[in-house]
């Protein structure tokens, strides 16, 4: 089904569509330029697992950011003593179809070393790994909603970036 939809991609005939997030709750560090985002999935039991998803650089929008999943992931066992690739067969698609250019393959390529170097030194979010993994979603917050859909193909980018 996911390849169905990378090929709907590259020809254009997509939608976006409404959805809501189950399963886990999501923490999500996402700098301002970079090539992917450090998620943290909590499921009743507390930290499950962190993904580093790469993506492009995060836009502002009109109904708030807009980035672009670019297939690739690494999964990182919660207490950081293991990762592996995760599909990096759909990676291979994409870049097949165009989807994913040579320009934004080079910089995923900086993007993984960047992330693997996080992860081997401890840094960005894996520097407090053990602070972040009693983390919990506060029931009492507010349930998040996003702005009315602003005109098509309307971008914000914000000053110094």
């Amino acid at each position: 089904m996911r390849t169905e939809a990378f090929d709907a991609m590259a020809s254009g005939a997509c939608e976006l569509e409404a959805a809501v997030w189950q399963e886990t709750e999501l923490l999500l560090w996402k700098p301002p330029a970079a090539w992917f985002s450090v998620n943290a999935f909590y499921t009743d039991g507390g930290l499950r697992n962190w993904d580093v998803n790469f993506e492009r650089p995060i836009v502002r929008t009109g109904d708030g950011f807009d980035t672009f999943d670019l297939t690739v992931d690494l999964v990182v066992s919660s207490d950081l003593s293991s990762w592996r690739w995760k599909d990096e067969d759909e990676y291979a698609h994409v870049r097949r179809l165009g989807i994913v250019t040579d320009v934004e393959h080079q910089a995923v390529d900086s993007a993984r070393d960047r992330a693997l170097a996080m992860l081997e030194e401890r840094s960005g979010p894996f520097a407090d790994a053990a602070s972040w993994s009693a983390w919990r979603w506060n029931p009492a917050w507010p349930i998040p909603s996003l702005p009315r859909p602003a005109a098509a193909g309307k971008r914000i980018v914000p000053a110094g970036g």
